[in-house]
């Protein structure tokens, strides 16, 4: 599919400039100096376009290839903490849930921040009675810093439940290396950004972009997506689909104090994120890895695991429903779209039944199978709906407009990424370009 949403044409963009001009220190959007995220993504986009990969592979490649890498290590990982069992549940949930999914398949900042924080998180924990090798609280600064380089303050205010609960793996005679290993990769682009392009650079970055989105007021007049405090309680479960029924079998062992720092993370970072007047579904997506092991432990203790994973099962009726909706909904939003709630109880009843047959007749793999197949049918089903309401890739390719109509403002940015550069806005007929320029 096309690009799509207001952001990642733009950091596509970015990417592609970068690729372009070898000045790998400015960001710059369609000429503009852009500072309103970090470098890691336009990296990893620059690097795509070294590969010749294509205006719509490009970008997304680099990540798709991080969240298999990702996977595969928090496999290992996991494993070496726990046993066989938590990891092959832990990473299957975290495979196959709506958000890891969605975010692995669109070129933003979300997932990049996600694996980095998540692994530094991981080779933090250690095992129950020994301190944490040299090594791996090494890797641990160095993601720490590389999800910095992602997302810039973020990472840091999450960890701090990981500092405070595992506060003696860091106290030792390795904490100032590891603090230098840390500064030797996260600051160095930070500091040639702000001696190259001045005050402008830390007042949108910092001041705007970080304290500005969280504050607003004084900071930032204009905070972009302000939600009410309850927001982020169903985009949770939005996230974690079809897995949040299992919720209560979640891990809370107190005493164990692994379990604890993931709940820590968990439970800091969605209170951390709903006190912010700005608010996207997106930013929870930090803390689906740490859940989804929780939600392992859990299951790898349940006596009736079949039966734990009826609901799920059921939950895939969803997903003939969301084919039709979610096109519309990316285009114009959730207004803009009807459910027919009949049709979709019918197909969460018959989900449900092949629930119950999955769990009479088959052991739990046939569960995860089933629903990781059912999430390769929804894309392949739904991308197409998608590259052709939300996307104007079609648009270009069949007209080749020499200025933008009058569209939301996420198929502007995507129109001009693929024109590759910015297209100033239609007159009245459509044709000829007017005076005034999209921002």
């Amino acid at each position: 599919m096309g690009m799509v949403s207001k952001d990642e044409p733009r950091y596509a963009d970015i990417g592609r400039a970068m690729a372009r001009s070898g000045d790998w220190i400015t960001p710059r959007l369609w000429g503009h100096l852009w500072f309103e995220k970090p470098p890691l993504l336009y990296w990893m986009i620059a690097l795509g376009f070294k590969l010749h990969a294509g205006p719509d592979l490009a970008p997304r490649l680099p990540v798709a290839l991080l969240s298999v890498a990702f996977l595969a290590f928090f496999f290992i990982r996991v494993r070496s903490l726990w046993d066989g069992p938590v990891a092959s549940y832990a990473t299957a949930i975290l495979a196959t849930s709506a958000g890891w999914l969605a975010f692995s398949h669109i070129a933003v900042t979300d997932l990049p921040l996600t694996a980095f924080f998540s692994a530094a998180v991981l080779l933090c924990l250690g095992t129950e009675n020994e301190a944490a090798p040299g090594r791996d609280m090494a890797l641990a600064a160095v993601c720490l810093a590389l999800a910095v380089l992602a997302k810039s303050l973020v990472p840091l205010v999450l960890f701090a439940p990981v500092i405070f609960l595992q506060f003696r793996r860091f106290v030792n005679g390795r904490s100032l290396l590891l603090v230098l290993l840390f500064a030797a990769i996260a600051l160095p682009w930070y500091v040639l950004c702000g001696i190259k392009n001045g005050d402008e650079f830390w007042r949108v970055l910092f001041i705007e972009q970080q304290f500005g989105r969280f504050f607003g007021g004084s900071f930032s007049p204009a905070v972009p997506h302000v939600q009410p405090w309850w927001f982020y309680c169903p985009a949770a479960l939005l996230l974690l689909f079809p897995w949040f029924p299992l919720l209560p079998v979640a891990a809370r062992d107190f005493r164990d104090r692994r379990i604890l720092t993931l709940m820590a993370v968990v439970l800091f970072g969605f209170v951390f994120f709903s006190a912010s007047r700005n608010k996207l579904a997106s930013y929870l997506l930090p803390l689906l890895p740490s859940t989804c092991i929780l939600l392992g432990i859990g299951l790898a203790g349940c006596r009736r695991l079949e039966r734990a994973l009826i609901l799920p099962v059921a939950l895939l009726g969803a997903l003939p429903i969301a084919v039709h909706v979610l096109p519309g909904a990316l285009a114009g939003g959730l207004g803009s779209t009807s459910i027919s709630i009949p049709l979709l109880s019918l197909w969460i009843a018959c989900a449900a039944l092949a629930g119950l047959v999955l769990a009479a007749f088959f052991r739990a793999a046939a569960a995860f199978t089933v629903i990781a197949a059912a999430f390769l049918w929804f894309e392949a089903a739904a991308f197409p709906g998608i590259d052709q309401a939300a996307s104007a890739r079609t648009l270009w390719l069949n007209k080749h407009p020499v200025c933008a109509p009058p569209l939301r403002a996420g198929l502007v940015y995507s129109l001009n990424y693929y024109a590759e550069r910015e297209l100033p806005a239609c007159d009245a007929d459509l044709d000829q370009p007017a005076v005034t320029v999209v921002r």
